[in-house]
């Protein structure tokens, strides 16, 4: 896979872009006048291993939390906003790393160049974020319903407007709740602009189909090295959000840090409680971070063979399994004591 190659921007303490490493998001989904929830939430977000999280701001109150949140935790943080000018500005003078605007939701061109003014003196990079259901008017009537050119087009004309002021530290989205559909605006955008490229299914639903609409938008883009920064959005704790999208890096072998879990779908051959001992494992090995392929097999007959390449394996037999590493059996044990001594083999590693 060849990464595309986009334009690199800081976003307080890390980049998006460039050769950087695709990095995860989150929001909050605490109103932001909770600022002790909001802090704890994020507190939460951080531990899970979320990268850049995003806050609401829909009002002057709400930049209190701001600092806030910059004292809690050491990940960037994303001030949301809509329409009114002055909260980007303020929320630029109070320490947010990022602003996720509209500019031509705001107004004038000297509120574009007021927002702009603030974010240059702070090198606070802005990101345009458009959707379906934000399609400007005269876009809509050019194209008759929103289609993937009109929202590549949207966003492309957002960033236009602050380009104008020789601002470039632009980040861009155009998601949609249709897989197909922003898979291809996102296609469009790409051969349009070097500008970095957050990815995400909008209004993806509950976690259920939510991770799976946003495994096969999301594995679309990124398999063509297309996508700097992630989000998948659920229904659902925000914490759920990071851990999908973790999961999905990994599956897509973009990340490679932290345990890589096969397990086989069991058939007629399966003589142990297979389904139970792989939720049991995966549970256990979800926090370990040691780069490592663990396999849970049905049965001895497929079981090291199929997952030779798994660093440490099990593989169910008659009440018994056996201990596999590299496809070459190292113990045989019962089936009441093959977790504990999966983990114990694990532990050694």
């Amino acid at each position: 896979m060849v990464k595309r190659q986009s334009r690199k921007i800081k976003l307080g303490n890390i980049y998006i872009g460039g050769d950087s490493e695709i990095t995860v998001q989150s929001m909050l989904n605490v109103p932001a006048s909770n600022i002790e929830e909001s802090v704890k939430q994020a507190i939460e977000l951080e531990r899970a291993g979320c990268e850049i999280i995003r806050a609401a701001i829909p009002n002057m109150n709400a930049v209190k939390l701001i600092p806030a949140l910059k004292e809690a935790v050491s990940v960037p943080i994303v001030a949301d906003i809509h329409f009114d000018y002055r909260l980007a500005i303020e929320s630029a003078a109070a320490g947010v790393d990022k602003i996720r605007i509209n500019p031509g939701n705001i107004g004038s061109d000297d509120r574009v160049k007021a927002v702009v003014k603030a974010c240059r003196e702070r090198n606070i990079p802005i990101r345009i974020g458009v959707n379906s259901g934000s399609l400007e008017k005269e876009i809509l009537a050019k194209y008759g319903h929103p289609t993937p050119q009109a929202l590549c087009e949207s966003a492309l004309y957002h960033a236009s407007l602050l380009e104008k002021f020789d601002f470039y530290d632009i980040v861009l989205s155009m998601k949609s709740s249709s897989v197909p559909f922003m898979v291809e605006a996102y296609e469009i955008a790409a051969e349009k602009c070097d500008y970095p490229l957050h990815l995400g299914v909008t209004e993806a639903g509950t976690q259920r189909m939510g991770i799976i609409k946003s495994a096969a938008g999301l594995g679309a883009l990124l398999l063509r090295g297309i996508g700097d920064t992630i989000r998948v959005s659920l229904t659902d704790n925000p914490i759920n959000e990071v851990k999908a999208a973790k999961d999905i890096l990994k599956a897509l072998e973009i990340r490679k840090s932290g345990v890589q879990f096969i397990s086989c779908p069991t058939c007629g051959r399966t003589s142990i409680d297979l389904i139970s001992i792989a939720q049991e494992a995966e549970r256990r090995l979800e926090n370990c971070d040691k780069n490592i392929t663990v396999a849970v097999m049905g049965c001895a007959v497929n079981g090291p063979g199929e997952a030779k390449e798994a660093d440490i394996g099990i593989a169910g037999g008659n009440g018994d399994g056996l201990i596999f590493k590299k496809g070459k059996i190292v113990k045989k044990v019962k089936e009441d004591k093959l977790l504990g001594e999966l983990m114990a083999e694990i532990e050694k590693m």
